[in-house]
């Protein structure tokens, strides 16, 4: 076993993390640091430095990272339109990468020779911290609890829990895990494990039923520069404070859960609900806007990266060199979308009512039904016949080959 001198450890303050935190004490006899990022947990923070030092934490950092996490990480993804498997809006994945960063910048002020953190040997959170961890320091020493020690489940961490004294978050009444940020937040495990069956009712955070939601719709105005969000009915906000107020406007119309079954990229089918309401309405709006701002050519090779985009993403592989020339791509393909999206939120849907923007490429004199100056119908049929060439050749190649 390594020699451990000082750890830092990604904490939350949940179940998993308080008891590695008490385990790396124990099992490696080293000095233990946690790190907690605020990235828009809300509540979740309060009381995190007294439960970490009575855990045996020799200090605790806790960094407000609300506004870097929402411009640096959150609206570059949105710029490529990044949707996992055609639903899951990246809400987890986008945050993991910029914790390890942080963590790995603390370890750095610390000269500490390792980090740690919580995530299980199944998922996908231990590939993206630990991705991110070896392309910031190739020689870091990481440890993985979850595959090193004995303890096969929630059940043994309950136990060793409480022989430690640890207050336990998990209890009868919330038989799940969750994990929130200012972009979403999810849930799995225990009673969503079984993917026929419904999510509690009382389970959802951020956002009410569609059922329960107002019965008249409300109306929003996004204001876009330069591929960003920027403004809300006129009034310009910081990139935290517009997503927390897009949340806050969209949870009340019941916007943004999803229900999904979706591929972890170890090989492990999951079944995760999420709450993600004003990323929700942000896709809508920025597509919006698009339709108007950017060539169709360019338009569409973005759409052909998504997938590939979105990919890098879930899998952990934001710092590796093609995401970053993805982006670069990406970036200057969105450049011109500045304008302004009106979108309807009723029951739990998003409908883009309106789209406006001063370098519009949508022209009415071009693409109106009525008598116009600009266009010769009859050019279209050389454009046509063209195009059809191919075809033309073969269906008489297909017709050549049944006569023989």
């Amino acid at each position: 076993m390594k020699k451990v001198k000082k750890v830092v450890l990604a904490y939350s303050g949940g179940l998993d993390t308080s008891v590695i935190m008490k385990w790396l004490i124990e099992r490696y006899e080293c000095e233990c640091i946690a790190f907690s990022a605020d990235i828009g947990q809300g509540s979740e923070i309060k009381g995190l430095k007294e439960k970490a030092l009575s855990t045996g934490a020799s200090k605790i950092y806790i960094k407000d990272l609300r506004e870097e996490f929402v411009s640096d990480f959150v609206f570059p993804m949105l710029r490529a339109a990044s949707v996992y498997e055609g639903t899951y809006l990246l809400g987890t994945s986008i945050a993991r990468p910029l914790i390890a960063k942080a963590q790995m910048e603390i370890a750095k002020a610390e000269k500490a020779d390792s980090v740690s953190h919580g995530a299980t040997g199944k998922g996908n959170d231990q590939v993206r911290f630990e991705l991110t961890y070896y392309a910031i320091d190739p020689h870091i020493h990481v440890i993985a609890p979850w595959r090193e020690w004995d303890m096969k489940g929630r059940a043994d961490l309950i136990r060793y829990a409480k022989r430690h004294g640890i207050p336990v978050p998990v209890t009868k009444s919330k038989p799940y895990s969750s994990d929130r940020n200012l972009f979403h937040i999810s849930f799995e495990g225990g009673i969503l494990e079984d993917p026929w069956a419904e999510p509690p009712a009382d389970m959802f955070v951020l956002t009410r039923s569609p059922e329960k939601a107002p019965a008249r719709p409300t109306y929003l105005e996004i204001g876009f520069e330069n591929g960003n969000p920027v403004s809300i009915d006129g009034k310009k906000l910081s990139p935290a404070r517009l997503l927390e107020k897009l949340n806050e406007i969209g949870g009340v119309n019941g916007i943004g859960r999803v229900d999904m079954v979706e591929s972890r990229y170890v090989g492990i089918k999951s079944r995760g609900v999420y709450e993600t309401p004003g990323g929700t309405i942000l896709h809508s709006a920025r597509r919006a806007v698009e339709s108007i701002t950017m060539d169709r050519e360019l338009l569409h090779l973005r759409d052909s990266l998504t997938q590939r985009y979105s990919d890098l993403v879930y899998n952990g592989y934001w710092y590796s060199p093609e995401r970053k020339a993805l982006q670069g791509l990406i970036d200057e393909a969105t450049s011109a979308v500045t304008g302004i999206a009106r979108v309807k939120l009723y029951k739990g849907n998003v409908t883009v009512v309106g789209r406006k923007a001063e370098a519009s490429l949508y022209r009415p004199d071009f693409a109106t039904f009525e008598e116009d100056m600009v266009y010769d119908q009859k050019d279209a049929e050389g454009f046509i016949k063209i195009n059809a060439l191919r075809l033309k050749i073969n269906a008489m190649v297909e017709k050549d080959i049944k006569r023989r």
